[in-house]
């Protein structure tokens, strides 16, 4: 039986796994993923090191935790947007991408660890992966229920090899919609306009360049999403 003693303990674990958690994020900012220290955290937070090590044990299993907490706020934002089915295809398309994009200006540094250059010597471990998969299941969700109202042309623009087909084959398994290849593989380049338009944002390329880079995004979003549906 739990006790009431037993539960504050787990509560003031939980409520210090956060802290440094937080102290983690931080540190993303200040010094980039690389650098991110259990040492360096353990300081901020007044701590022996020795401590913070019996919450995380590594500083990749702070970096995996890191992972898995910015890919799931990332995957609610995209879900949410999703789940607004007002409009067709393309606004629930750009919803979605908006959505995203909207978290990664909030959070710029977490943004930076999903998907800029990987950290040297990190291997993200498998248990990353469910939580890595919710925006772009959000996404394609969008893209099947189109194809399912009608709103999209499956005809075939291009050539598809052989071994693109089996890779799409997998894809389509594991979402469990019923996406035709073609769709796929609009809605893949789609999808990495969505973080190339973010990344080049975001990582300063467009500084200088593009003054209203939120009116750049929205207007790439909708054009991506006639792609999809029309494959032009």
């Amino acid at each position: 039986m739990t006790t009431a003693g037993t539960t504050a303990r787990a509560r003031a674990r939980a409520e210090l796994i956060e802290e440094i958690k937080a102290a983690g994020r931080r540190q993303l900012g200040e010094v980039g993923a690389s650098e991110l220290s259990l040492r360096a955290v353990a300081r901020e937070l007044g701590m022996v090191s020795s401590a913070v090590y019996r919450y995380f044990a590594s500083r990749d299993e702070l970096l995996t935790a890191l992972l898995v907490d910015a890919y799931d706020a990332l995957g609610a934002e995209a879900e949410a947007a999703a789940a607004d089915r007002r409009g067709g295809f393309e606004a629930r398309w750009v919803r979605v991408a908006v959505a995203i994009r909207a978290w990664a200006v909030a959070h710029p540094h977490e943004y930076a660890l999903l998907y800029g250059s990987p950290v040297p010597g990190y291997q993200a471990p498998g248990d990353t992966i469910p939580a890595a998969a919710r925006p772009p299941v959000a996404a394609l969700g969008v893209v099947a229920d189109a194809v399912a109202a009608g709103e999209v042309d499956p005809m075939r623009t291009a050539p598809i090899s052989r071994p693109l087909r089996a890779d799409l084959d997998r894809l389509r398994t594991s979402l469990g919609r019923d996406i035709p290849d073609e769709v796929l593989v609009r809605s893949l380049y789609a999808w990495t306009q969505v973080f190339g338009g973010i990344s080049f944002e975001l990582f300063g390329h467009l500084h200088r360049v593009i003054e209203a880079p939120e009116d750049l995004f929205t207007h790439q979003a909708r054009r991506a999403a006639r792609l999809i549906a029309r494959g032009i």
